[in-house]
């Protein structure tokens, strides 16, 4: 067999660059070449005798390092008062003024009342009455009045039907034409009280009296 010619410059530039990219040439059987590292001195930066301490161990790695001091802890954060309120505004005086309205009834001033017999002389002397008198006293009857004919009439019943029959007679009349008298007002049944209350006087006799106490006839 033939051999190989030595390799060239640029050949060997060139296995240079692909040995120290860690490619091979295609093709290519020849082993890579590997130029170890030259090995350091280890050179001791301290040096412990025998009897000293050894060194603290070295931190693990979630542990800081021994001259690392570790950051104050923060400030604790103390919350801030609630600012403190204005002050009320004063309060509104109202003034309440009641007024009080007393109502008193207005009393006029009495008048002084009559005395009873000057009421009666108002209610009784009317027109009407006097009107009435007049005719029952006036003789217009055939010379006579009225009063005088109801006083006859009174009498001769004491005769006829008996005293005490006259009595309730004078006293019937007398009764109806004041209660006339007292409904109406008229001048016409105050004629008739009058003629009845005058001319029943004729029922009377002077021994009634003496009659009545003792019950002797005469």
């Amino acid at each position: 067999m033939d051999a190989q010619p030595p390799p060239g410059g640029d050949e060997l530039r060139t296995r240079h660059y692909l040995q120290h990219l860690g490619a091979r040439p295609i093709g290519h059987q020849e082993p890579t070449m590997t130029t170890p590292e030259p090995r350091r001195p280890v050179t001791p930066t301290r040096i412990i005798p025998a009897s000293a301490p050894l060194p603290a161990r070295a931190p693990d790695p979630d542990e800081l390092p021994p001259w690392r001091t570790p950051p104050p802890p923060p400030p604790v954060m103390t919350a801030e008062p609630p600012p403190t309120p204005p002050p009320p505004p004063p309060a509104e005086v109202i003034h309440h003024h009641i007024h009080e309205h007393i109502l008193v009834p207005y009393d006029e001033e009495e008048e002084p009342r009559p005395r009873l017999w000057a009421r009666l002389w108002d209610t009784l002397v009317t027109w009407r009455l006097v009107v009435a008198i007049l005719l029952a006293l006036t003789p217009w009857c055939g010379g006579r009045s009225p009063v005088g004919i109801w006083g006859h009439t009174v009498h001769q019943a004491r005769t006829d039907v008996g005293m005490g029959a006259a009595y309730v007679i004078a006293g019937i009349a007398v009764a109806v034409s004041w209660a006339l008298s007292r409904r109406t007002g008229r001048a016409l049944p105050r004629f008739l009280l009058v003629t009845t209350l005058v001319g029943g006087l004729g029922v009377l006799d002077w021994f009634d009296p003496i009659l009545a106490l003792t019950g002797v006839h005469r």
